[in-house]
């Protein structure tokens, strides 16, 4: 029996209710939601993304992504690590972004301590993949199935708050966790949820 938590889309096929059909929400539904990610750059984009969206939708922030992206250096924090209290005043006169002075020190103040956290795991993806949980034995049916916040996160949110992280909380981090690819959210009878259990079965874990 079909979810009535999946929609149908133009092409015939169902989806994760999320989506709504907005062509751009649908792209990042099949084409990144879930997909497991090792690229620290865009681990590293979607944590301090997941950071300005609060209060706000995902949708607000996909349609700025690519402003938010011009803004920091397409999130390269190797470079907004030395960002200055002049980016600062200078990203809150950018109307493309979301125009937070505490989110946007926050971005900086992260890319700092991603920065460490390199030096000691060796990148940002093997630090995140130890926070993987295990693997789901059955896959979500509704959405009332999926948490919107799990053991795994508030460990790896306690973690990155020991570590110097700022606008990061375990609901924000079970999202980062779901869109990066640490866990397959989508529903069952999603047409994109046994694609992205098989990739993340040949997905090689960083060590």
């Amino acid at each position: 029996m079909m979810s009535e938590d999946l929609i149908q889309s133009a092409d015939g096929k169902f989806r994760c209710w999320w989506h709504g059909n907005d062509p751009e929400y649908l792209r990042y539904h099949d084409e990144e939601w879930g997909w497991p990610c090792n690229d620290d750059i865009r681990l590293f984009e979607k944590i301090c993304l997941e950071g300005f969206q609060a209060g706000l939708s995902w949708l607000t922030i996909l349609r700025k992504r690519d402003n938010f992206r011009a803004a920091f250096a397409e999130f390269d924090f190797e470079k907004i690590m030395h960002f200055t209290d002049n980016d600062v005043e200078r990203l809150l006169l950018d109307t493309g972004i979301v125009r937070h002075r505490e989110k946007i020190k926050a971005t900086i103040n992260n890319a700092k301590h991603a920065h460490t956290i390199i030096k000691e795991f060796g990148s940002l993806s093997a630090y995140f993949w130890r926070f993987e949980p295990e693997q789901q034995k059955t896959p979500r049916i509704i959405r009332s199935d999926i948490p919107t916040q799990t053991k795994e996160s508030r460990i790896l949110f306690k973690d990155l708050k020991k570590r110097g992280f700022k606008f990061v909380g375990a609901t924000t981090i079970y999202s980062h966790m779901q869109a990066m690819g640490l866990v397959n959210d989508h529903l069952k009878g999603c047409c994109m949820y046994n694609e992205i259990e098989y990739e993340r079965q040949k997905f090689k874990r960083p060590l």
